[in-house]
């Protein structure tokens, strides 16, 4: 009974925008039966593709609806599965667990953890934001940005990553040839666009955003920006994720010189780096120096990933060992620890890769 008022609705929404299409009557009547069946009757569905080439569904299919059907269809969906006191009951905005996860499970990023808190939770309380969230992480690989952006998608999505409200972007995995460009750019815009009217709330990562295509950046610069919508379509609750090595160096030095200083790594704020950061991203290579988003001022903050030192490894080690069940003494650590490439070549003060090859090299000690 359900299944045929799903359906009845759909063909009555249609005829009252005089837009009956068939085809994609059929191809929206399936995508909801599927996910109402997995997540309302919770039946045995199919597993979700990598989270890397995960595909929103091909070709213009939600064209024909407005949001404004398009949030009559959500309302009904929440009525009759799970009610939710947002309205979807896939978006959670767990901002307690975002502060608690980033407080006990970011190690060594005193900044990120405040910066990438206050900035989501200020976002998520102001319904009336005049424009979507833009985020630019930077730093050296393994300092957290990727572990970062799981954390906010997890706290502010039933099913984090894998929720359909949530994509990930590889830059020289979804983008990898330049002459494809134009090719890409339209196929860009459509995602975003599919992917906001199916989820007013969306989170796009964009990681390796240095290896984007500065035409790539401009095709998407309108949602981004203080518009009220783009072609009928509003994304001013959209939250945009850039992650990038970008400043990684210039970060390092910073500090390296709080430590020649003798000054603490937490006393190093955002007046340190966010202008450097802000500067050399507009003189970096690649696609932010020269594209749109950079001399729109579309990035509301730079956050800098500071580089981890020896006693950040070490925790990043003991949470890795927990999560496979097992609790390691101090000695254990400190081998994992030791096994990691430490510069600058004098002071081997900070890890070289991080905290990134830690869930590999600890098997070593499991077998």
């Amino acid at each position: 009974m359900i299944v045929l008022a799903f359906f009845s609705a759909l063909l009555a929404v249609s005829v009252n925008a005089d837009l009956f299409h068939f085809d994609s009557i059929s191809n929206v009547s399936t995508y909801y039966f599927n996910y109402l069946y997995c997540h309302v009757w919770e039946g045995e569905c199919q597993p979700n593709q990598d989270d890397a080439t995960q595909q929103v569904p091909a070709g213009n299919m939600w064209s024909w609806l407005s949001q404004d059907y398009m949030g009559m269809m959500t309302n009904w969906y929440c009525r009759i599965g799970q009610c939710c006191d947002s309205g979807d009951c896939r978006i959670t905005n767990n901002i307690t667990g975002l502060e608690r996860d980033l407080q006990l499970k970011l190690h060594g990023q005193h900044l990120a953890q405040s910066v990438v808190l206050k900035a989501i939770q200020g976002f998520i309380n102001n319904p009336e934001s005049n424009k979507p969230l833009t985020l630019s992480f930077h730093g050296w690989s393994g300092t957290g940005k990727n572990f970062v952006a799981r954390l906010v998608a997890d706290n502010l999505y039933r099913d984090g990553v894998k929720s359909e409200c949530v994509r990930l972007f590889i830059a020289p995995f979804h983008f990898p040839h330049a002459r494809l460009v134009d090719v890409y750019k339209g196929q860009l815009r459509e995602a975003i666009r599919d992917m906001v009217l199916r989820c007013p709330q969306t989170l796009f990562i964009f990681d390796e955003a240095e290896k984007l295509h500065p035409g790539l950046i401009d095709a998407i610069k309108p949602y981004m920006d203080h518009y009220d919508n783009v072609d009928g379509v509003s994304y001013r609750r959209a939250i945009f994720l850039f992650l990038s090595n970008i400043g990684g160096a210039t970060i390092n030095d910073v500090a390296l010189d709080f430590w020649h200083s003798g000054q603490n790594r937490e006393d190093i704020g955002m007046e340190d780096l966010e202008h450097r950061l802000r500067a050399e991203s507009m003189e970096a290579e690649g696609g932010f120096a020269q594209s749109e988003l950079m001399s729109g001022h579309l990035i509301d903050f730079f956050v800098p990933f500071l580089p981890l030192e020896y006693r950040h490894v070490k925790l990043c080690a003991w949470d890795a060992f927990v999560i496979r069940g097992v609790e390691p003494d101090e000695a254990t650590l400190d081998e994992v620890a030791k096994a990691m490439l430490y510069v600058p070549k004098e002071e081997k003060l900070f890890s070289a890769q991080g905290c990134k090859s830690i869930p590999q090299r600890i098997n070593f000690f499991l077998h």
